[in-house]
């Protein structure tokens, strides 16, 4: 199922903005990017995309409230530069199982950080 599609369904019957958590787990991303998930979930505080696909989250959009962000199994490599701008309240990312070549750019506050099986130069 592709990552649009899964996330109107999630919605059910709701709006965007009264969403806190959404699962798109082993759906497929067409382009290898983060798609459907706009800045309209402004309450969205755990995001869970494991297995979709995904080989940067440049385009993740702002999501300050998002507190967890679940991205394990994918292929990301870079587009992490942003994320601490675009969700300043991070506290767990889990990055396992992706390609993430330099963690160097990473600053945030106190953030629990997940890279097992990640090949970091």
């Amino acid at each position: 199922m592709e990552m649009k599609k899964r996330i109107s369904l999630e919605l059910r019957n709701r709006s965007p903005a009264e969403v806190r958590e959404l699962v798109v787990d082993s759906c497929r991303s067409a382009d290898g990017e983060v798609e459907g998930v706009t800045e309209e979930f402004s309450a969205l505080e755990v995001l869970s995309m494991v297995n979709v696909g995904l080989g940067s989250l440049a385009k993740l959009p702002a999501l300050p409230k998002l507190r967890k962000l679940e991205v394990s199994d994918n292929s990301i490599s870079g587009g992490l530069d942003a994320l601490a701008e675009k969700c300043p309240n991070l506290s767990y990312l889990n990055l396992s199982g992706n390609h993430i070549k330099e963690l160097s750019s990473l600053q945030w506050p106190p953030l629990c950080l997940f890279v097992l099986k990640s090949p970091i130069r």
